[in-house]
């Protein structure tokens, strides 16, 4: 995607007078603020987002590097979260951490607020607050999602946070711990377990060479373990009580 026009775009304030906003461009200081103000005022701008308090824009997607991958990572996690009670999904939706980050991560997962959850949905439909898993698909390690997106993930408390380096033909997931993301080790048996999501498995290997029907194989085994029938029992009782 080509950086827009520098056009001041005509608004309304809220009494009635006309104001002129002028057009995010890549690399501009802002708060959270002014950059919700400006990326509302250009409706045809798809993907745009605040990390540490600078601009970035959408670029072009390619298909076999980004938009397979995200329709592989949207189908296991939305898998998921039907499975769940209390647990929702959702893809590439603007996410609203603080004054200086408003990332438009390509998936997450997030335990609703009547179960616990720490995320709640705005009057505007943005959600405030870190997911407690976050998944970024990722050109490679030297990608902005494995350095500034990291820190800021990690800063607002995100639990988890996975990159798909898709380039590099790698998987990285990280879980809070003492306030530092460590990696999520790899079991015995090839794999990884998230420990905020019960039941939540992923076969990396799978993943990687696109093997949808194993992918899905190891989260159905996830999803029939005790632990996720357990967890999935507690969201439900949460959701009675608060209700």
């Amino acid at each position: 995607m080509q950086n827009t026009a520098t056009i001041e775009r005509p608004a309304r304030e809220p009494g009635g007078a006309e104001v002129f906003i002028p057009p995010l461009e890549n690399g501009a200081h802002l708060s959270a603020c002014e950059f919700l103000r400006r990326f509302e005022a250009m409706p045809e701008l798809k993907k745009a987002e605040l990390i540490q308090g600078i601009v970035y824009m959408g670029s072009p997607v390619r298909t076999d590097r980004h938009g397979e991958p995200d329709n592989l990572i949207q189908t296991w996690l939305g898998t998921y979260a039907i499975a769940t009670p209390g647990v929702k999904a959702a893809a590439n939706s603007t996410v609203r951490l603080g004054p200086d980050d408003v990332p438009q991560p390509d998936a997450f997962l997030r335990i609703l607020p009547d179960n616990g959850g720490r995320t709640a949905i705005d009057d505007k439909g943005y959600l405030n607050g870190a997911p407690e898993l976050v998944v970024e698909i990722a050109a490679s390690s030297a990608s902005i999602n494995t350095r500034e997106k990291l820190v800021s993930y990690r800063r607002a408390g995100a639990q988890e946070y996975l990159v798909w380096r898709t380039e590099d033909g790698e998987v990285d997931w990280w879980t809070l711990e003492d306030d530092e993301y460590r990696q999520l080790p790899c079991e015995e048996t090839g794999v990884i377990c998230s420990r905020v999501f019960p039941g939540l498995r992923l076969n990396p290997a799978a993943l990687l060479t696109g093997n949808g029907a194993k992918l899905m194989d190891s989260l159905q085994e996830g999803l029939r373990s005790k632990k996720h029938v357990e967890f999935a029992r507690g969201l439900s009782d949460n959701a009675a009580s608060s209700a």
